[in-house]
């Protein structure tokens, strides 16, 4: 065994003795073809992320852009040609009539959704954290509504929410109140399609925020039951600012999703009745493709105005944290 390892050794000895022999102009064309192969092989690996960015969100983006810049009509969508329009398509939508409710209806829809679904998704995540019998399969039968297509789950609370045949107000009617046209009625819309979003997005809440309880060491919350704290005072010191992060981000990627949410509002509503229920994301698809007289500049516009709704949150969350960092 110790000749077998003196030999190896040896021959590492020589075969490093070979290298360093080598002339020096050697020895550097060496190192530069090294660092060349490196630098393509991490191009290579970078390439088709490079392509993927570029095709769905570079052009996309510059795409809408473009459009909202100019007059399209249907010939010169296809044809090309739109006369350039600045910023008129943004004056357009700034002082039209259906500005400021489509943007009062998104802040209300958003914000509330984001408020139950993560008081909800956090009280969830403490509930299976006990790690209880079942807790496992209730999880799973939680990630229902996530699991299943959009369409489906707004086609399932029109249906339970239909004025005359909708399960809601049957179980409604069997406590004496009357029937409510959640659907049809401009005073119940809006709350009605917020209703479904909060049930969509809870699992993603709830998933999310049961990680980041996992990741919190027990031995703290032992130490905080000898000093003596109550479960409200664990859950106020030591689960909300180890859990600040993850609620962070899980707050943003749900501003994200719902500024954008579209296809529950259509589903249900068509952002009505009277406009009751329209936000941005359903009255910028309406200007584009929901009329016989598309307005593709407007349309445009709108959904760049969701962009920067979307971008500016991004670049408040970055800042937050960089604060907490340095703190």
């Amino acid at each position: 065994m110790d000749n077998a390892t003196t030999s190896l050794r040896q021959v590492a000895r020589d075969a490093g003795g070979e290298a360093t022999n080598l002339p020096p102009a050697s020895r550097t064309s060496a190192r530069r073809r090294t660092r060349r192969g490196t630098r393509w092989a991490g191009w290579a690996f970078l390439a088709p992320v490079a392509v993927y960015l570029l095709a769905f969100y570079a052009y996309p983006l510059y795409r809408n852009i473009e459009l909202s810049l100019r007059e399209y009509t249907v010939r010169s969508f296809v044809q090309g040609g739109a006369p350039f329009a600045g910023l008129g398509n943004y004056e357009k939508i700034l002082t039209h009539p259906t500005f400021g409710p489509a943007l009062l209806h998104t802040v209300v829809f958003t914000a509330a959704s984001l408020a139950f679904q993560f008081t909800i998704g956090m009280a969830l995540a403490l509930f299976f954290h006990q790690n209880f019998t079942l807790s496992r399969t209730l999880r799973a039968l939680f990630l229902i509504p996530w699991l299943l297509p959009l369409i489906v789950s707004a086609s399932t609370w029109s249906w339970m929410l239909n004025s005359d045949a909708g399960i809601v107000n049957a179980a409604l009617g069997a406590f004496g109140v009357d029937p409510v046209n959640w659907l049809t009625s401009p005073r119940w819309s809006l709350a009605s399609v917020v209703i479904a979003n909060i049930w969509i997005g809870i699992p993603f809440n709830l998933v999310v925020l049961y990680s980041g309880l996992q990741s919190i060491p027990v031995e703290i919350y032992e130490a905080a039951a000898l000093d003596g704290a109550t479960g409200w005072q664990r859950f106020r010191r030591v689960t909300l600012p180890l859990l600040r992060p993850v609620s962070a981000i899980t707050l943003l990627l749900g501003l994200i999703y719902t500024l954008k949410v579209f296809d529950i509002i259509w589903i249900m509503t068509k952002g009505g009745p009277t406009d009751s229920s329209t936000t941005l994301a359903t009255w910028s698809y309406r200007l584009g493709f929901g009329n016989l007289l598309p307005a593709f500049g407007p349309g445009a516009a709108v959904g760049n105005l969701l962009i920067v709704m979307a971008l500016v949150a991004g670049l408040i969350y970055i800042r937050v944290q960089r604060r907490q960092q340095l703190s």
